[in-house]
This record gives C-alpha cells, sequence and structure tokens, in this order.
C-alpha cells in the first residue's frame, strides 16, 4: 500500500524547485515572484505531479498575505501618513478608481464576460505587485526619493484598498453561503468595534507584553510574540466575520510609532518572506495550464491591454499632479504589471461564483505575464526616462524616515554623539536593548527604537541601506572585526565609526573596514589633564606641546601595538617620567 507524500517530502521539492527557478529569475533580472509562481507550476500536477494538494498549502501560504499587510501596517506610523497624505488620497485613490474602471471596461466591452464578473476581474486586475515593485526600487536606491515615496503612497492605497474589494465582492456574491451571512451595517459595526478593540488591545496589552519581554532580554519570545499578535489580530476579525487581513493591518498600525517597530519588522520578515513565496507555489501549482493552452491568444493580448491600459492612465495621473513627463512615464510602467493579492481576490470572485474556476486560471496568468513584461519595460525605456539635463552621478538626497546616520547605543556616549549629529543638521536614527533608558528617553523627546543593532536584519529595516553613517555607541566590546565587515559589505555605502571600550579593544578590531575606532575616555582624559595643567600655571605652549608629544607616542605605540598584535610592545614609549621642556 503505497503511503501519501510525506510533507517533509513535498517541502524538500517546492524548496528545491523554488531555489533553483528564483536563482534563475533573479540572474535574469525577472524578480523572485515570476520564478515561485513557475516553478509551483512545473512541480505541480499538471506538469511534473511531483507535489498536489495546492488548495492545503494555499491555506497555508497565505499567512504570508497576512504578515505582508502586517510589515504594510508597521510603516504607517502617523507623522508618516499625514506627510504623504495627498499622494496617498490623491494618487492613490485616482489609481486604483481610474485603472479599476478602464480594465473592467475592456473586459465587459472587449471579452462576453458579464458587468458582475468583470468588476470582480477588473478591480483586482488595478492592483499592481508590492512584492516586486518594492525590491525594484530599493535595488536602484529610490526608495526613499520623491519618486520612491509617491511610487509607495499608491502601493499603500493599494494594499488598504483590498479590504472594501472584498466586501464589494461578497455583496456581489451569488453563493447561498455567502447570502446567509450578517448584513452590511452589521459588518461595518463590528469592523468598527473591533478595531477600537485592538487599538486599546494594542495600547494596553501588546506594548506591556513587548517591553516585559525586552526587559528579559529573550529574543526567541519576541519572535513568538510578534507572530502571536499578527496571529491573534487576524483570528479575532476571522471569528467576527470579517478579513484578516484588516487584522493584520491594524496590528501592525497600532504598533507602527512603537520603540519596537524595527525589532518587529526584522523577526518577521522571514517568516513573511517564506510564506509569501509558499503562497506564490502554491498559486503557480493552481494554474489551469489547460485552460490557458486552450487560449493563449487571449492571455497574451489581455496581459498587453493591462500594461497598456495601466501605463496611460497612471501617467496621466503623474502629469495631472505635475509630475515631470519622465518621471510620469517611470511611474506608469513601474506600476503597470497586475499584482498579487490579484490571486487572492480571484480567488474570493471565484468563491462568490462570480467567476468560473477557468478564468480565475486565465487571469491568474495574465497577472503573471503582466509581471514579466515591467523589468523589460524599465529596461527598454530607461534611455528616454532619464533626463539629459541631469548631472552626471548626481544623486537624489534621502528624505522620509530614511536618516543619515543610524546610532547604535543610546548611553551617555551615544547620547553626546546624537545631539551633536542633530545639532549640525542631520537626522539621526537611535536604536538600543535597554527598555528602561528607552522609556526615559522618551520623556526627553527622543525617539530610540529597541533591537540588537549588530545584527544585519534589523539595520537594514532601520534604514541603514540609505545611512551614510553608522555608529556604534554600545558600552563594552560587542564588535569584532568579523561582525564590522559584515556590516560594511551589507552596507557599502555607509562609514562605520566604533567606541572602543579602551586600547585593548582598539587592537581587537585590527584589519576592521571601521572609518574611526574612538577610545571612550581618551579625549576626556586629556581635557582633564589640560585643565589641570593650567591650573598650577603652566603656559598654554607647553600644555600643547606636552598633548601634542602624547598623541604622537599614544599613536605611535598603538600602531606598534595593532600590528604585532601585542599589547606589551613598545612599552618604551609610554611617558612614565617628567620630561625637560625646552625654555
Amino acid at each position: 500500500m503505497n503511503q501519501p507524500p510525506s510533507m517533509l517530502h513535498d517541502g524538500f521539492l517546492l524548496l528545491g524547485f523554488a531555489m533553483v527557478f528564483v536563482l534563475v529569475f533573479r540572474r535574469l533580472g525577472l524578480g523572485a515572484t515570476l520564478g515561485y509562481l513557475l516553478a509551483g507550476a512545473v512541480v505541480g500536477p499538471q506538469v511534473l505531479g511531483l507535489v498536489g494538494e495546492a488548495e492545503q498549502k494555499l491555506g497555508i501560504a497565505e499567512l504570508g498575505i497576512t504578515l505582508l499587510l502586517f510589515l504594510v501596517g508597521l510603516e504607517l506610523n502617523p507623522s508618516r501618513l499625514w506627510r504623504m497624505k495627498r499622494d496617498i488620497l490623491g494618487l492613490g485613490l485616482l489609481q486604483v478608481v481610474l485603472c479599476g474602471a478602464a480594465i473592467t471596461a475592456v473586459i465587459n466591452f472587449g471579452t462576453d464576460f458579464s458587468l458582475t464578473a468583470a468588476i470582480a476581474l477588473g478591480l483586482p486586475l488595478a492592483l499592481s505587485s508590492t512584492a516586486q515593485v518594492l525590491p525594484m526600487l530599493q535595488a536602484s536606491g529610490r526608495l526613499r526619493t520623491p519618486f520612491g515615496e509617491r511610487t509607495f503612497a499608491i502601493l499603500l492605497f493599494q494594499d488598504l484598498s483590498i479590504i472594501p474589494m472584498i466586501t464589494l465582492i461578497s455583496a456581489l456574491s451569488r453563493n447561498p453561503a455567502d447570502a446567509n451571512g450578517p448584513p452590511g451595517w452589521q459588518l461595518g459595526l463590528y469592523t468598527v468595534l473591533a478595531i477600537a478593540g485592538l487599538i486599546l488591545a494594542g495600547r494596553y496589552l501588546i506594548r506591556p507584553l513587548f517591553r516585559l519581554i525586552g526587559n528579559l532580554g529573550e529574543r526567541e519570545m519576541f519572535v513568538v510574540a510578534a507572530l502571536f499578535t499578527v496571529m491573534a489580530s487576524a483570528a479575532v476579525m476571522e471569528a467576527l466575520g470579517l478579513s484578516t487581513a484588516l487584522g493584520a493591518f491594524i496590528a501592525g498600525v497600532m504598533l507602527a510609532d512603537s520603540p519596537y517597530r524595527h525589532e518587529l519588522e526584522a523577526d518577521v520578515e522571514p517568516f513573511r518572506s517564506i510564506l509569501l513565496g509558499l503562497f506564490f507555489l502554491a498559486v503557480g501549482m493552481m494554474l489551469d495550464l489547460h485552460a490557458i493552452a486552450e487560449r493563449p491568444l487571449f492571455v497574451i493580448a489581455m496581459a498587453l491591454a493591462l500594461v497598456a491600459v495601466k501605463a496611460a492612465v497612471i501617467m496621466g495621473i503623474g502629469l495631472a499632479f505635475r509630475m515631470p513627463w519622465r518621471g510620469a512615464l517611470a511611474l506608469g510602467l513601474l506600476l503597470s504589471q497586475g499584482g498579487e493579492f490579484g490571486f487572492v481576490l480571484f480567488a474570493q470572485a471565484q468563491h462568490a461564483q462570480l467567476i468560473a474556476p477557468e478564468a480565475a486560471s486565465l487571469f491568474g496568468a495574465i497577472v503573471t505575464l503582466s509581471m514579466a513584461t515591467t523589468p523589460f519595460l524599465m529596461a527598454l525605456t530607461k534611455p528616454l526616462r532619464n533626463d539629459p539635463r541631469a548631472v552626471k552621478g548626481e544623486r537624489q538626497g534621502p528624505t522620509g524616515d530614511a536618516a543619515n546616520a543610524l546610532i547604535v547605543g543610546y548611553g551617555r556616549f551615544g547620547q553626546t554623539v546624537a545631539q551633536m549629529l542633530n545639532a549640525s543638521g542631520l537626522t539621526v536614527t537611535l536604536i538600543d536593548t535597554d527598555v528602561e533608558m528607552i522609556d526615559v528617553a522618551s520623556n526627553f523627546g527622543a525617539k530610540v527604537y529597541f533591537g540588537d543593532g549588530t545584527r544585519l536584519d534589523l539595520l537594514r529595516h532601520a534604514g541603514a541601506d540609505e545611512a551614510a553613517l553608522i555608529l556604534f555607541c554600545m558600552d563594552g566590546d560587542q564588535m569584532d572585526a568579523a561582525a564590522l565587515e559584515a556590516v560594511q559589505q551589507a552596507f557599502p555605502q555607509a562609514a562605520i565609526f566604533v567606541r572602543a571600550f579602551d586600547r585593548r579593544a582598539v587592537v581587537r578590531l585590527r584589519g576592521s573596514p571601521a572609518k574611526w575606532v574612538i577610545r571612550e575616555v581618551m579625549e576626556s582624559a586629556v581635557k582633564m589633564a589640560r585643565l589641570a595643567l593650567a591650573e598650577t600655571g603652566v603656559s598654554e605652549e607647553i600644555i600643547t606641546r606636552a598633548e601634542d608629544m602624547y598623541r604622537a607616542r599614544d599613536k605611535e605605540r598603538l600602531k606598534i601595538q595593532i600590528e604585532g598584535g601585542d599589547l606589551r610592545a613598545a612599552r618604551e614609549r609610554i611617558i612614565t617620567e617628567p620630561q625637560a621642556q625646552e625654555s
């Protein structure tokens, strides 16, 4: 008797095929999403038939969508939301409404689908691929530029519009099971009460929980608490018959302005990446390749129509918002593809009996094909989009949440460094693991984020990709040369500064890529010595000469110690006897 394949067997095959296809597609510049989709189609029942039960895997993988919306919510701290309100409510709303209406009209008049089916298909196609666009912006260094922020604003509104789209599909549903659900006014009341309850829970339960875990220093429990927060919020909404995505989004928003934001992003991101990859694998497995093979011209024509309509509409909206035509064209092409949430909404429409399973497969293939066009379109139009008047080598400075400097450690040393940088007009992101100090700093107006700043993933979420300076100001010897080398490789544009406890720590950091290693008490000791000499009546000239002598000898001695790795080297350079002074 044949045993059904185990989860280990399926996981081995899915991850193996995904790794190969994603690496190939990344190498070709086509993005990971297409690699996952094609890997799922190949390993699934319609090609090689190595892995089955796609529906069951899709149910698990939808947690990836939930975690993605949680991370979107974490981006929405009140100050950033208020600053971007014009782009979110203006550009975002117009893009979703106008693109949705235009694509719905194309489907309604160009095919034999009914109006309700055209709406159920057209509105999801108005959404673009957050999973594809944001990495492209980050790779090109444009995520924190005005262009990148406008793109993010549109994507953010698209993510928020999923909730009313799901509600609309439920309202149009022909499924008798949906007809027995609560009336719309009751769902609206449930939604308001649930959101209020989640916000109160976040303020009076979740934040104190994270504060307790932060004091204990248990990183594993922090990961557990983060996943618990997401799933509990989603479960509450599901129990009320509402969208789990809304619950996850609210969970993110209620923690967006907390000190734990960057730590949460770093802890949740790996789970989001894995589950979202599994989601795309399952979608690829569920694609009806036979239905696509029967109508290949329809799939190609609709994909081209989708890209052309969205690019034209979004470019027009950009021009209406007084964007330069090159920027408006870039915005239209960058957002011209269908998005991953289209698969979720097609499944909702299929469950609501608004479209047949074959239609969901066809339009899933259309979304996939449209995603494949984006990298090619951006590459082909690059000469047209580049402004010939632009100064060669000029780059847009960081804006928004991007900081000029990251300071890890906000004790007595880090506080002085931060105040000096702020006084010079630089923006600074502060990171520390001391929860009590974070609370005290907030009373003095300083925003310090909780997290282990020696972790590369947390530094990346805190904005290290755009920072010009990374300063490690922690007490003790928490960094070594290997750790600093990893930081430099991950963020080569940033100059690295390190606070060292003593010369032993300086020697231990030999060979590191740090721009400067600063001994924490040296300058204050020199300052005290100068004041003491002045108090005894020694002239300013002799004081300066003494300081120069000490610094020269100490520098020479330290150089010899670093080269030999021996603290006992060059002991003769220590000044242990009074030095004769020239008259």
